[in-house]
């Protein structure tokens, strides 16, 4: 396994954001059931999230549940709440190791209370680490946010708070659930899916996206450091004229 405390990336993404998917893919090819592959997927949360940690990055975030999912079968559902509860008790050590701060957007909504419970408890046992943010969407959407975001501007002109004139980008993403988040750099999207699902659509706007066919029970420290490779190699231009470009057109003007 590749030593990441060896390596330096040209360039390291600030924020990470991850789409694991393939969880129940990789139980089917497996000849196992699918809880299985949730299983294994939470141990390579762990390795991926260490891995961020040690190179630096400032904040990862993964898409753990979506608001879709809960037409999943009920029996899936339960064993991932119950794996919910489990990975927020287990992973307390690991996070204070490493001085993770960790976060959670989402609604709450349809959440069992055992699950929010050990969520919000170690919510607040990472409150005060200073490395690396990993924030969890649970329970999230990306257009409920937003409405919800619509929803909490709206109010607050109701209540003469603000002016309509004063609604802009930064205020909309001050009232999104990622407030204070840098938007994300990159997003990996794992299993070969070339969609975004509904994940971080406003936050998402710039951000170089890297897919892969390896399903994320899977996926591990090299996948991440050959992502985070390719993304040190691209220019980012945030839809400007890139440097070189700017550079050929005075030439030619000038020639």
């Amino acid at each position: 396994m590749t030593d990441v405390s060896r390596i330096i990336p040209r360039r390291i993404p600030q924020h990470i954001a991850i789409i694991m998917d393939g969880n129940g893919r990789w139980a089917m090819q497996q000849g196992k059931p699918r809880y299985e592959g949730h299983r294994q997927g939470a141990a390579v949360v762990r390795e991926v999230t260490e891995a961020c940690s040690e190179l630096g990055v400032g904040q990862l975030t993964l898409y753990c549940l979506s608001s879709e999912n809960w037409k999943r079968p009920s029996e899936e559902l339960d064993f991932l709440m119950q794996l919910l509860r489990h990975y927020m008790v287990a992973e307390r050590p690991t996070l204070m190791k490493n001085n993770i701060r960790l976060i959670i957007i989402g609604r709450r909504e349809r959440m069992p209370d055992f699950a929010l419970e050990e969520m919000d408890r170690t919510v607040g046992m990472t409150a005060a680490n200073t490395g690396m943010t990993l924030c969890l969407a649970i329970n999230y959407g990306s257009r409920a946010e937003i409405v919800d975001a619509v929803k909490r501007i709206a109010r607050e002109v109701e209540q003469n708070r603000i002016a309509p004139d004063d609604i802009d980008e930064t205020l909309i993403s001050n009232r999104l659930d990622t407030a204070g988040c840098p938007d994300p750099d990159l997003l990996i999207r794992t299993s070969g899916e070339l969609r975004l699902s509904n994940y971080l659509l406003w936050q998402l706007s710039y951000a170089e996206i890297w897919v892969t066919q390896t399903l994320w029970p899977d996926f591990n420290r090299e996948r991440l450091l050959e992502a985070i490779d390719d993304f040190s190699k691209r220019q980012r231009r945030f839809g400007a004229v890139s440097p070189e470009a700017r550079t050929r057109n005075v030439s030619k003007e000038q020639g």
